[in-house]
């Protein structure tokens, strides 16, 4: 299963992460939940891999929000946390394993925009509608559209 599946989920993880080293701690979480909660696992719901991408994504955001990850990156150096920009960086495609990115780009900018907060950098609806300066109820409306939009997109995916 690890051979399978592993580099599309550290790419998902890595994008959220931003961090290598961080994502190997998260990747090794997620096996570890998959394999302890495969029972769990209805395939009546979705595929398979849809719901080992759940998890994974989840954890990153749950490891990002983790008191543990926050009190470290107050202790990091300074230099080597803001210059280090080649690793923390998601720009580059060589996070992108499955080719989501391309996908992406099949949205409008502000539907981008706003499934790169919720689902890479794990923000809620309510401090999305805060961030961007719009009220609750369009983010809910753009992002259920964007959800919809990207199903459409992905149905030549599978």
């Amino acid at each position: 299963m690890y051979d399978h599946y592993s580099g599309a989920l550290y790419g998902i993880i890595l994008r959220i992460v931003q961090s290598k080293e961080y994502t190997e701690e998260v990747i090794q979480d997620v096996f570890v939940k998959i394999w302890n909660s495969i029972h769990q696992y209805d395939d009546s719901k979705g595929r398979f891999y849809t719901w080992m991408i759940n998890i994974a994504r989840n954890t990153a955001i749950d490891y990002l929000k983790s008191k543990g990850f926050q009190n470290e990156l107050k202790n990091q150096p300074l230099p080597d946390f803001v210059y280090n920009t080649t690793e923390l960086s998601t720009t580059n495609n060589s996070s992108d394993y499955i080719g989501f990115n391309n996908v992406l780009e099949g949205l409008e900018v502000d539907k981008q925009e706003l499934i790169n907060l919720a689902y890479y950098q794990g923000y809620t609806q309510h401090e999305i509608s805060e961030k961007l300066k719009i009220p609750l109820g369009t983010v809910k409306t753009k992002m259920r559209n964007a959800l919809m939009k990207l199903k459409d997109l992905l149905k030549d995916y599978q």
